[in-house]
């Protein structure tokens, strides 16, 4: 590791203040969220932290300027008096000397015990959190915060909510209920995004985003032909036979119509616009099939029918 005062800018005698200063300025330039280009960004915060662990405490600093630990904190030896015997007879052997003190290189905190040196109401994760808040506190073991992953779910909705829009309440995967809005002429496994609605992250407060897919649920009265519906209606042979109003239903509900004389099941009927919304506005079209109803018992039906085919 490089020397302490170099990585962090200042001359060996500059003041507690200026150190302290200089490690603000350059934890704000390395942090890793803000340079996550670089790939060594991390080493170089980690590095910055190392040095202010030794010079920003007042004990090592010492140490540190005396010799007795290096640039990482660990304890130098201070020589040997030699192998053998010795001034005065004494065998000897390596004789090592190392520097005491120590402790917590910031300091005790306020109401602990153990620590010493130093100014013991100090605390780095008190700048950490100045500076950058929560996410600086997990610098070493995160470079930067994940976005929570997707969820999903699927809305149901009937074939008239899909054509006509509307809002409805619901339930997401997170548990909380929200109000969506449900556009007009959505059609079947559309993926919505709801941005931000999903779980969020407890350190860096960030919220992912939810998936939803529409399901159309059928309708009994109308088949699905692209953005065209298609439906049948039941006519009475009566009126199959004369014409006459004819009630079809619709997405927006029951319209009259007139079908004229001798109609037979072969013969279909456009309603123009009674359809379903497509791409950039365009609407199409209802399409009305007939299914004559016969009747369960008619005797001068039955005598008419039978006195034409003798007449045939």
């Amino acid at each position: 590791m490089r020397d302490p005062y170099q990585v962090l800018g200042v001359a060996r005698g500059a003041s507690d203040a200026d150190i302290k200063k200089a490690f603000r300025r350059r934890a704000k330039e390395l942090h890793p969220d803000r340079n996550r280009e670089d790939p060594k960004a991390q080493d170089k915060f980690a590095e910055l932290n190392s040095a202010y662990e030794i010079v920003g405490d007042e004990t090592k600093r010492k140490q540190f300027d005396r010799g007795e630990i290096d640039a990482e904190g660990k304890p130098k030896f201070q020589g040997f008096e030699g192998m053998g015997a010795g001034r005065g007879g004494r065998s000897g052997g390596f004789e090592f000397h190392f520097g005491q003190g120590g402790g917590n290189p910031f300091g005790a905190r306020a109401g602990s015990a153990g620590g010493s040196g130093g100014d013991a109401g100090f605390d780095a994760s008190d700048i950490f959190s100045s500076l950058f808040g929560e996410a600086s506190r997990r610098a070493r073991g995160r470079a930067e915060p994940q976005k929570p992953p997707e969820q999903s779910f699927t809305l149901e909705v009937t074939l008239v909510q899909a054509a006509t829009g509307g809002t409805r309440r619901v339930k997401l995967p997170t548990g909380r209920e929200v109000e969506i809005t449900i556009p007009e002429g959505v059609t079947d496994g559309k993926v919505m995004r709801l941005r931000g609605l999903g779980q969020t992250d407890p350190f860096s407060g960030e919220s992912g985003d939810v998936l939803m897919t529409i399901k159309v649920k059928p309708d009994p009265r109308f088949t699905i032909d692209g953005k065209d519906l298609r439906t049948r209606v039941a006519v009475p042979l009566a009126k199959a036979v004369l014409g006459g109003p004819l009630h079809v239903p619709t997405l927006t509900g029951a319209v009259e119509m007139n079908i004229p004389p001798l109609t037979g099941t072969a013969k279909q009927f456009r309603l123009r616009g009674k359809g379903l919304k497509g791409e950039k506005g365009a609407v199409g079209d209802l399409f009305v099939a007939i299914d004559i109803e016969m009747p369960a018992a008619d005797a001068e039906l039955t005598a008419l029918m039978k006195a034409r085919s003798e007449a045939s």
